[in-house]
């Protein structure tokens, strides 16, 4: 059975000074709630409280913490995009790191053996094919098997706006494993919640579910993220940018990778009306083999062009008509980042960005109503 935990916080309407909180830093809170049990993380380098690690915040305050499961990019994030990560020891905790980005993507019954709670404490940012809440999705599966609790330190959602196809079954993958828009508009609580609530773990399985919320934030506030999520979105610019343009890396376009700007310019060797050029190289535990690698780009620069808080289609729409071999234009991985098969065939038909926008308005209205009742914050 689930249980929805939350701990007195009203969701405010935005008008506020007072200074959001995460969850992570109601420590007291944690002190009381993780005495006299077994923890384990499934953190990043993202789990801060302050400018500590959570993990090392924790231990100082004498929580007995059993091991750290990692994510993709790793525990310290420094592995690259796709990089296996393996099994290790952290050197500085001495606690053993199960990969949940290796060999497999789901803890099994022994990994949970010695465990009461899992903790995740990871900055999402609020993208289906963004894979920290796949590994949420099969934590939350696992515990349920297992009758362990996921206690959720929720943060806040940079991109909170609901936007872009929705997933279809036949689509669903490690980069979406739930059926839900490119841009879902939740937190990672109010997205477990949602798990739980719409049944979509595996079975209709269930897990005890307790959510940390923030106090003093609310859905329609700007936040600047205080340390880059991933290796590949360094700056707030990029991960704005990022709901839009990651459909490019299912096409020829490169997105920056490789450059010290990912997700601020996209460009192709064959596209050389553009006077915008760079060259992708091999960054260690960023890129370290990116598309196009050595080659000259040309394309487009956005490092001072914000993003408007949607998914934008137009710059996949202009450089598919721009490139001169468009039946080389988009690769199979298209489909599995969009979630559906009819959003490239929609732009190959010619169809405008309005005319594509108005065929996700059904599923869009029908999954922001559902959405309503998981939601914490106003």
């Amino acid at each position: 059975m689930s249980v929805f935990l939350w701990i007195g916080i009203t969701a405010c309407d935005g008008q506020t000074n007072d200074k959001i909180v995460l969850g992570a830093e109601q420590l007291d809170l944690l002190v009381s709630k993780l005495q006299n049990k077994r923890v384990a993380l499934l953190v990043n380098h993202t789990s801060r409280v302050g400018n500590t690690h959570l993990a090392d915040t924790l231990m100082s305050l004498g929580i007995n913490l059993v091991k750290i499961f990692s994510p993709e990019h790793g525990f310290r994030g420094q592995a690259a995009d796709g990089e296996v990560v393996n099994d290790a020891v952290d050197k500085k905790t001495e606690l053993p790191i199960v990969s949940l980005y290796g060999s497999a993507k789901k803890p099994t019954p022994a990994h949970l053996e010695n465990v009461d709670v899992v903790i995740f404490d990871i900055q999402d940012v609020g993208v289906r094919f963004y894979t920290y809440i796949s590994s949420l999705y099969y934590m939350m599966e696992a515990c349920g098997e297992n009758g362990k609790t996921v206690m959720i330190l929720d943060r806040p959602n940079p991109n909170s706006f609901v936007d872009g196809p929705m997933l279809e079954s036949e689509f669903k993958s490690f980069v979406g494993v739930i059926p839900i828009p490119i841009a879902h508009g939740m937190t990672v609580g109010e997205l477990a919640k949602m798990m739980l609530g719409e049944k979509w773990l595996n079975e209709g399985i269930q897990c005890e579910l307790e959510i940390i919320p923030m106090k003093n934030y609310s859905h329609n506030m700007s936040y600047t993220l205080p340390i880059k999520p991933s290796p590949n979105l360094p700056t707030q610019n990029a991960i704005t940018w990022y709901p839009s343009l990651c459909l490019f890396e299912g096409t020829v376009v490169s997105v920056g990778r490789g450059t010290e700007t990912p997700f601020e310019i996209i460009g192709n060797p064959e596209m050389n009306d553009y006077p915008f050029s760079f060259t992708p190289v091999s960054i260690k535990g960023v890129s370290n083999h990116p598309p196009h690698e050595n080659k000259k780009c040309y394309g487009l620069d956005l490092r001072n062009i914000q993003a408007e808080p949607n998914i934008s289609l137009k710059y996949l729409i202009e450089f598919y008509n721009q490139y001169p071999d468009k039946d080389q234009f988009f690769t199979p991985y298209f489909n599995t980042l969009a979630g559906t098969d009819k959003l490239k065939d929609q732009i190959i038909a010619g169809m405008t960005e309005s005319a594509i926008k108005l065929t996700w308005q059904k599923g869009l209205n029908t999954f922001k109503e559902k959405r309503k009742k998981y939601l914490i914050y106003k």
